[in-house]
């Protein structure tokens, strides 16, 4: 009987947070599809706020696409070696840099954007453009795919991989692609999962970076929400919502088809 009620009292607990949590998001997107979101759901449904959108913000939403992808390939040909490098080397001088490159993660992010505004604000074209967004990106980002690399090497005995290739003749470039990326798949497509989702929702250091003509869609959100009527930044929650989710469901997937071939 005890069991019982703590089941019951467990899952009514767990029912009203994700309730709690859920229901601004239906609310939102109940709002972008009215047709008059004070007059409610009597008014109808519509897509034109949507198309509304698309119409406004569709530069947006692709940069956002485009930062998110170069922010990925960037952390992974930096993060990767780098994690491996920090692990192969030890000690004190590896833990020094791991918490450097940690660092921007504890600041925030209008004090990160600001202070790579004062170092390189005085490049114009680079200043003006999408790759000084990028580079703020990468700063926030790496350390959470070099710490899920990391994580995954410290779980395995690569020492032992790593010798065994040498002893075969394998150089050391060899050896990284062909024995030790193998190994730690899972920490990369973990780290890849967060360097996206963190990416395409960073708001504080994009609002700072960006410039009128590089806006990212969580900024175009802000603006939105800020000029614009509910409903259409209720659109803009939608049209959020339908990029961003399709596109962790497929990388949560590939991340357990990886897994599951992974296991004898």
């Amino acid at each position: 009987m005890r069991f019982r009620w703590t089941f019951a009292a467990g899952a009514a607990i767990t029912g009203l947070l994700t309730l709690f949590l859920t229901l601004p998001v239906l609310m939102s997107v109940v709002a972008g599809l009215s047709v008059s979101y004070a007059r409610g759901l009597p008014a109808g449904l519509t897509f034109d706020w949507v198309i509304q959108v698309w119409d406004l913000y569709a530069d947006t939403i692709l940069r956002s696409l485009v930062v998110a992808i170069a922010t990925l390939v960037l952390t992974l040909l930096i993060g990767v070696p780098g994690a491996y490098a920090l692990v192969r080397r030890g000690g004190r001088f590896a833990r020094i840099a791991e918490e450097i490159v940690t660092l921007p993660v504890a600041i925030p992010g209008l004090a990160l954007a600001l202070a790579l505004i004062l170092i390189y604000g005085g490049y114009g074209d680079f200043r003006r453009s999408t790759l000084f967004i990028v580079a703020g990106h990468v700063l926030f980002t790496l350390p959470f795919m070099m710490r899920a690399v990391m994580a995954v090497l410290e779980t395995i005995d690569w020492k032992v991989l790593d010798e065994g290739a040498a002893s075969l003749g394998a150089p050391a470039w060899r050896r990284f692609i062909d024995v030790i990326l193998p190994n730690v798949k899972q920490g990369i497509l973990a780290g890849a999962l967060t360097v996206v989702t963190l990416s395409i929702g960073e708001f504080n250091l994009t609002w700072m970076l960006h410039t009128p003509t590089t806006k990212t869609l969580p900024v175009g959100l802000a603006d939105a929400y800020a000029s614009m009527r509910l409903e259409i930044a209720s659109a803009y929650t939608l049209v959020f919502l339908i990029m961003i989710v399709p596109l962790l469901i497929g990388l949560q997937l590939v991340a357990s088809l990886t897994e599951r071939r992974s296991q004898p």
